[in-house]
């Protein structure tokens, strides 16, 4: 299969939104110039995981001009942008393999459309494609997808993990399964955190997550936040980014923690701390960014009141009990686009976004370009860096080089038209030194 995608004859629209969004994209701009020169990935084939937007796409194409055979899929059965997953295939030459709503045969079997191409750097989402890989290694057959475990036959398991030299991981949720992976002693290759970069964390997760999840909630509801309790759970970098831009509109912000260090940030930053069991009672809007499982369970939808609105900004689907809620519901209809309401039997309605999946890139278009840029940049370098220093990296999750993650920063600014200071040979060595105290 050279790809799979809903309609060729869409590549014109995703055409002009790729160069759009490539305006707001400098800094990955700058580093596909670079690319195109040096091609650094010559002959380097990449798999990679990812949501394919238009940003993606721009990451995919300074990929290709540095001289790498990119493979394409998604890494959430909903956030594919179809028209730009045509323009990939028929502009750019990229074989993607994607479609928006695919079922979990169709999406697992895009993996491994991926994987048949017997990547070198395999480049992820959410862990998808490396749990899969390891899958294979691990020879764990029962936990194996259907489409992956009949589609081994085609291909020898050793020299397919073998042949892959690294990694790299976008988000939370990901770098949370590897670094389990790594504690008992599996992993298979070495991976870099993208997620862990500072350029990407705290302007992705915070800035970014925060405009989408929000942007993503109102085209789906139309509903004013103005006035209304809008419950965050979990403070981390994506739940603060939520919780700062939904009291910018007028919210009373409730966040729910787990870590005290956390809860007690969200009470100096101005927002009302408590359990999820006492926010239920009064939350007219639920916002779910922890990356763990069921976070809202029955008991908490027991305690809400009628209207309640449930959105999902975690990466996997498991954070709201959606099964719980429909175990709970007399029926279930779709009211609006990406809304279902499940009525209870007390009679009250619960409202759940986008089928309890990532609010922002279902019923939004995600983080705007501005930030993607500096998440993708840190990707495409992180590639490079893996490329070169093959075989000389350990099994582990490494962060991000600080070299590279300055080098990012160094050229947003630039792009930005910003200059900063640089330190004198006199002030670097009075940080360098013990002795020169006073």
């Amino acid at each position: 299969m050279d790809y799979h995608i809903k309609d060729i004859s869409l590549a014109d629209q995703g055409k002009d939104r790729i160069e759009w969004a490539s305006l707001e994209m400098p800094v990955l701009r700058f580093i596909g110039e670079r690319f195109s020169q040096q091609k650094p990935l010559k002959g380097v084939r990449i798999a990679a995981c990812l949501h394919v937007t238009t940003e993606t796409a721009n990451l995919a194409i300074a990929l290709k001009r540095g001289g790498a055979d990119v493979f394409l899929c998604a890494s959430n059965p909903l956030s594919t942008q179809d028209d730009v997953a045509a323009a990939l295939v028929k502009f750019y030459e990229i074989p993607v393999f994607a479609l928006k709503g695919e079922d979990r045969d169709t999406y697992y079997s895009h993996i491994w459309e991926c994987l048949l191409r017997v990547p070198h750097i395999v480049m992820d989402d959410g862990a998808d494609l490396t749990s899969t890989l390891h899958m294979i290694a691990f020879k764990d057959y029962e936990k194996m997808p259907e489409p992956v475990r009949r589609g081994i036959a085609e291909i020898d398991e050793k020299t397919l993990v073998d042949n892959v030299v690294g990694g790299t991981e976008e988000t939370t949720t990901g770098v949370i399964r590897l670094r389990s992976l790594e504690r008992e002693g599996r992993l298979k290759y070495p991976i870099i955190a993208v997620n862990d970069a500072y350029t990407k964390h705290l302007f992705d997760n915070r800035y970014g997550t925060g405009q989408s999840t929000i942007d993503g909630i109102l085209r789906a509801t139309n509903r004013l936040l103005a006035g209304s309790y809008f419950v965050v759970c979990g403070y981390g970098w994506c739940g603060k980014g939520v919780a700062r831009r939904a009291a910018g509109m007028g919210a009373k912000v409730i966040v729910c923690e787990v870590d005290p260090i956390k809860a007690l940030e969200a009470v100096m930053d101005g927002y009302l701390v408590m359990p999820i069991a006492e926010a239920a009672k009064i939350g007219d809007f639920f916002v779910t960014v922890t990356g763990d499982i069921s976070v809202l369970r029955k008991e908490h939808f027991e305690l809400m009141k009628d209207g309640a609105i449930l959105a999902n900004s975690g990466h996997f689907d498991v954070e709201i009990d959606v099964k719980g809620l429909k175990e709970m519901a007399i029926s279930v209809r779709r009211v609006r686009d990406f809304v279902d309401e499940y009525r209870l039997k007390s009679g009250k309605r619960i409202f759940l976004l986008g089928e309890g999946r990532l609010i922002n890139l279902v019923a939004a278009e995600g983080h705007p370009a501005a930030v993607m840029d500096m998440s993708f940049a840190n990707q495409a370098l992180s590639v490079e860096y893996l490329w070169k220093n093959r075989g000389r990296l350990e099994n582990k999750v490494y962060s991000v080089p600080e070299e590279l993650d300055k080098e990012v920063a160094l050229l947003k600014l630039k792009s930005m038209g910003i200059k900063i200071d640089e330190l004198t040979q006199e002030q670097k060595r009075y940080l360098s030194s013990w002795e020169m105290g006073t």
